[in-house]
This record gives C-alpha cells, sequence and structure tokens, in this order.
C-alpha cells in the first residue's frame, strides 16, 4: 500500500511550472503538477496513453490545436503520441497519470529542469 496527498508541500514557483512525482506504482506513475496563472507546458506528446485531472484551478488544454477549458473535477485522457499544451487561467493543481514504462525526466523537461524521485525544481 502507498498513499501520497497532492495538496503536501504545494509551491506555486514564479518562473517555472513545479513537477512532483507523487507516487509509483506497478503501471503507473502519478505525478503533481503545479502551475500559476498564465504559467504554460508547449506542445508536446507522450510515447503512452496519459491521463490529466485538474484537482484545482483550471486549464485551457489543448488537443492538436483545439483548445479545451478543463476545470477543477475535469479529467481527460490521450492515447499516445497526442500533440498537447496546457495553460493555467488560475493556479492549478493538475494530476498526471503516465505508463510506468515513461520517464519523469521527459515530463519535467517540459516545464523545468529534471531530477530523480520527488519535486522536481
Amino acid at each position: 500500500m502507498k498513499t501520497a496527498s497532492l495538496l503536501n508541500d504545494v509551491v506555486y514557483h514564479p518562473e517555472k511550472v513545479q513537477i512532483t512525482l507523487m507516487m509509483e506504482t506497478e503501471r503507473s506513475k502519478e505525478i503533481r503538477i503545479c502551475l500559476k496563472e498564465g504559467q504554460e507546458m508547449k506542445d508536446h506528446h507522450a510515447p503512452f496513453p496519459i491521463v490529466v485531472e485538474v484537482f484545482e484551478g483550471e486549464i485551457i488544454f489543448g488537443v492538436e490545436g483545439t483548445p479545451l477549458t478543463l476545470e477543477k473535477g475535469m479529467l481527460i485522457s490521450l492515447a499516445a503520441n497526442i500533440v498537447h499544451n496546457l495553460k493555467a487561467v488560475k493556479d492549478s493543481i493538475v494530476r498526471l497519470t503516465i505508463s510506468k514504462a515513461d520517464q519523469l525526466q521527459r515530463v519535467a523537461s517540459l516545464g523545468t529542469t529534471a531530477a530523480t524521485g520527488s519535486q522536481v525544481d
């Protein structure tokens, strides 16, 4: 059994997206992404399917050029290799579920400098 909290040690860095590995399971990695209003992650894609949940706040989630407004409590899933981006409309906490085979460093490179383990800043 493992536990984690999306609310513990939340940091909204004024200049960069904060990416934290919250938990790793047999099949997935659960990542918290904290974005201050206006911060964004440019176009990218994941090599495996992903699930994104807006835990707090509001984001514009672009999928292959189509912007979608995602508010607190909303989820979206994407197949592998779908180009997407996100921008915080308000300070936001986003939960990202990626495949265990995917790399935290890949995600971290989209918003900050990579580090092994919990918080990436």
